[in-house]
This record gives structure tokens, sequence and C-alpha cells, in this order.
């Protein structure tokens, strides 16, 4: 389980320490920063994947995501003394993420590259460090694997250093390219389990949602995109908890039954409901029904991931739904951890009546994002190297 989530200079998240616990809601007002923290835990799921420069590109590079504020905001400027002006900088343009947990703890250092005029690929960031600790805090005597530009070096008994990398190319991470089982097993342990981390932030609900249509059926521990939701369902019923399935889609729709009907190999949807002298196609439901049936599969998974981030899970549900799909996500939260990005006031009050809520408040000073509450005297422990 992670423990502590650290950003620093994405996008509005300047420098933003986040403790977090087994379920976990980030609530706030509009633009005070709950997209920036759901996009920078995907960048760090990324580096797992190599992606991390990739994704970056998406968003615009690297010069798009970075913080667009002075590197520092005095205190005569928060007092509201002095306006906010552009200041010299004083330290290296980073892009920084990490976090911590009772096991592991890893972060991410990117940055700008060395002018190269035989490079048309002036702009892409590059990899400056990476680390990876054991216990809950970074120190120099708990790291077992860092990485400075192209030397990777793994740190054995009596802290000798063993170099297993002096040429790593600055868009690949050590996370995929150095992980092996004798050289540097910590790291492969991780690496997996970064790769199990599980994001859900759109189901397609329209009309030509392939979840409405037939598919080809293959047991399916772990929903994808909603056109395996038939096959989904079915693998719940054979070797998942098949009486909380029937009791998540009864606690919405009272008399409600769901069944998967096979026809050469292909599955489809069909819902019991009271008074009905028929099941429903799922083409029949509406986009609300269809997408808390689509929660379900998700989050009733036979095979729960470390970590689970659900963006939004409120959009098209009627407000009835909302208090079943908080039971829902308490009960993956006993299996997985949970991190909820959401603004819906009645999903947050089903949530905060339940075992384990944590809250997270952001909110907006000067253009940066801050956690409604928090001081130094509360803040995680948390140290960024010097590069």
């Amino acid at each position: 389980m992670l423990n502590v989530l650290a950003i620093s200079n994405y996008r509005s998240l300047r420098n933003l320490i986040v403790p977090l616990q087994r379920l976990n809601v980030v609530t706030g007002p509009n633009g005070s920063g709950k997209s920036s923290l759901y996009r920078a835990l995907r960048l760090l799921a990324d580096t797992a994947q190599g992606h991390v420069v990739t994704s970056l590109a998406r968003e615009g590079g690297l010069q798009s995501t970075l913080w667009a504020g002075p590197e520092s905001i005095s205190r005569a400027v928060r007092q509201g003394d002095y306006p906010i002006e552009g200041t010299r900088r004083k330290q290296p343009v980073s892009l920084r993420l990490g976090f911590a947990g009772d096991d592991f703890g890893y972060l991410i250092d990117m940055g700008l590259p060395k002018p190269d005029l035989t490079s048309t690929f002036d702009l892409d960031p590059e990899i400056k460090q990476e680390a990876i600790w054991h216990g809950p805090t970074f120190r120099p005597s708990t790291i077992l694997v860092e990485r400075h530009g192209a030397i990777v070096c793994v740190r054995r008994e009596h802290n000798e250093r063993n170099i297993v990398a002096d040429s790593l190319a600055p868009f690949d991470s050590m996370m995929t390219q150095i992980a092996d089982p004798r050289n540097a097993p910590e790291m492969l342990v991780l690496r997996e389990s970064i790769r199990a981390w599980r994001f859900y932030d759109h189901f397609r609900t329209d009309a030509e949602s392939p979840a409405r249509l037939p598919q080809i059926g293959t047991r399916t521990p772990v929903l994808g995109n909603g056109s395996d939701l038939a096959a989904a369902i079915q693998t719940i019923r054979e070797i998942g908890d098949n009486e909380a399935l029937d009791s998540a889609v009864s606690d919405a729709f009272p008399g409600g039954r769901l069944e998967v009907i096979s026809n050469s190999g292909r599955f489809a949807l069909a819902m019991e409901q009271h008074g009905m002298l028929r099941a429903l196609d799922v083409a029949e439901l509406s986009d609300g029904t269809l997408r808390y049936l689509l929660w379900i599969a998700a989050l009733l998974t036979p095979r729960p991931p470390a970590l689970m981030v659900l963006n939004e899970p409120e959009t098209s549900l009627h407000p009835d739904l909302l208090a079943p799909l908080a039971r829902l996500i308490s009960r993956a939260s006993e299996r997985s951890q949970v991190i909820v990005v959401t603004h819906a006031a009645k999903l947050i009050a089903a949530l905060s009546e339940l075992q384990g809520y944590h809250s997270i408040v952001l909110e907006k000073e000067f253009g940066e994002t801050r956690i409604s509450g928090m001081n130094q005297m509360n803040t995680p422990t948390w140290h960024w190297p010097a590069r």
C-alpha cells in the first residue's frame, strides 16, 4: 500500500505531498488540481511500462506540463504586500514524481536535455534521476537502486555499489531496462506491482458502445474497455464472488439480476428487473444502468490490483445509484488500495460514512494546488535528492 504520493512541478502541483490510506477520496472545486493529481498517478504508472516520455509528449511535452508559476512564492506575496512576479531560476528545470510505501519507495526526476544541434529531439524530456529504496522514507542508507544520468547502481551488502548499466538512454526508465531477478530483484518486484495498478476514467455507454454488443467471450478476470463486460460478469460468477455480484445488482435495482447468454461463443448480457415479463437486453438499458454494471464488473474483479484509481465514477449515474456505488467501492477497498477522484457531493457523503474513509480536499492558492488543512506540522516526511 502506498503511504505517500509526492509530485513536484507538474501543472498546478508545485510541491504536493499527499498522505494516503486504504480508501482515499480526492475532492475539491473545479480547477483545484484533481485531474492533475490523477494524471500524475498515471505518469507514475507509465514509468513501469516504459511510456513516461511518450505520455508527456501526448500532454504537449515537458514545457507544457511544468508548473507555470514562479519558482518560489515569498511570504510577502502570500500576504498580499507585493504582486506575483517572475524571478531568476536558481534550481534546474525538473518534473518529479514519487511514492513511498511500507516496503519500497520510488522516485523519478525528469528535466530538459542539454542543447544538441545534431538532434531534432531537442525538446524531449530526459530522465535525470531515479531511485528505489527500502522503507517509508528516502535516505542514503536505505537506497537499493539509484540512477544518475546513464549510470545505474545497485547497492549490496556492506554498502557496496555494483554498476549494472553505464549507458542507459535518457528516454528509458531503469524500471524497464534493468529489472532482472539476479541483479535487481527489488526493481522487478516493484515494476510488476506498478504494472498491476488499474485506472478507470471513462466507460462508453452510448448506443454504439461495444459494451452493448455481443462479443466473443473468454475468461476475463480484469475488465478492459467495457467490450468484455458480459465475459467479465460471467467470470465473476464462476471464479469470483457470485454472492457479492447479485447483492450489488439488487442493492441498486431491487429484484434485479444479471444473466449472461452464450450463443456460439458470443456472450451477451441481459438484466431481469422487478415487474418485467422478460429480461432486458443490454442494448435496452439506460446509459446510467449500463455504467453501473460496468462498475460492478470493474470493482468485483476476481484479480484485485494493489492500487485502483477511479476518476469521476459518478458520471452519468442517477443520484440514487451513488450510495450503492459507494458500497461497491468500499468492498473493493477491502482487497485493494483505492483512490477516488470526484466532486459529487452525494457520493462523497456516502463514502464518508464508510470505514477507512480518508478525505483529501484540494484547494488553490496563487495558482498552486494545496491540501486543505495541511501544514508543515502534519505533512508526511518526504525528501527529493539533489541532482
